[in-house]
């Protein structure tokens, strides 16, 4: 096989999987590790991929567009739905739930069994408004409203998170790539990041297609999250790609 062909076959596995090693390069080309190696540099450099430890990952933007809050429920809402039904196995009597904003977050209250016997604290208005029905007891954090995803948000919403304490944090974002936790807000990811500090359990929710995906502001870090709960289509490449960096329930 010519460089040029192996060059174009090692981009398109790539860009199949998401993520990818070398020994599955190595098996899939039948080429030594060193021209591997030597090939994943050159298209990293060129920009055709991120070279990650052992691996490649495929070079993925974020949207360029912001989805507003309504145009992302009917976006992969299966996918959220058993994300949702997953993570409210996670939810005993007595826990005391900061639930941040996000399309993938607001399904939860139809899987959980006993809502009246948790705490709900929330920046996020459809959040509260799901949960409002219930007996559950609510909080509201308020701030800065920011319509496009219906969170309350800046530093108001930041100083009231600073004083309460969770069992378990549940939040979203727009995208992981490696350690990165991204969203499109800054100021909205920093409100998150208040109450996952104050959380003594930190759990992501995250469809498959949330993963080797970018956004404009970094806001936590995946190493410092103890969970991610996905949906059931997440490959086996990205799975374990990911599963040096947090436990994931899929």
């Amino acid at each position: 096989m010519l460089k040029k062909e192996r060059l174009i076959a090692i981009q398109k596995v790539v860009d199949e999987k998401g993520i990818v090693n070398v020994n599955e390069l190595i098996e899939a080309l039948d080429v030594s590790d060193m021209t591997i190696r030597r090939d994943l540099d050159e298209l990293a450099k060129a920009g055709k991929i991120h070279r990650i430890h052992g691996g490649a990952q495929r070079v993925e933007n974020s949207e360029d567009v912001e989805l507003t809050r309504n145009e992302k429920t009917i976006v992969n809402s299966e996918l959220k739905e058993q994300v949702a039904k997953k993570a409210a196995d996670l939810i005993v009597p007595g826990d005391t739930l900061y639930l941040g904003p996000g399309t993938t977050i607001e399904p939860l209250i139809k899987y959980v069994e006993h809502p009246e016997q948790v705490r709900v604290v929330t920046n996020s208005l459809p959040v509260f408004e799901a949960w409002k029905q219930t007996d559950a007891e609510i909080i509201l954090i308020g701030g800065n409203f920011r319509k496009k995803s219906g969170a309350f948000i800046g530093g108001l919403a930041e100083q009231m998170l600073r004083e309460l304490k969770f069992t378990k944090a549940f939040v979203s974002a727009n995208g992981i790539n490696d350690e990165s936790v991204m969203t499109a807000n800054a100021e909205e990811g920093q409100t998150q990041a208040v109450a996952l500090n104050n959380a003594q359990e930190k759990i992501m929710m995250l469809d498959e297609t949330k993963f080797n995906r970018n956004d404009f502001y970094r806001y936590y870090n995946l190493y410092n999250i103890d969970c991610i709960v996905t949906s059931n289509g997440l490959s086996d490449s990205t799975f374990k790609h990911y599963s040096s960096y947090v436990d994931i329930k899929k």
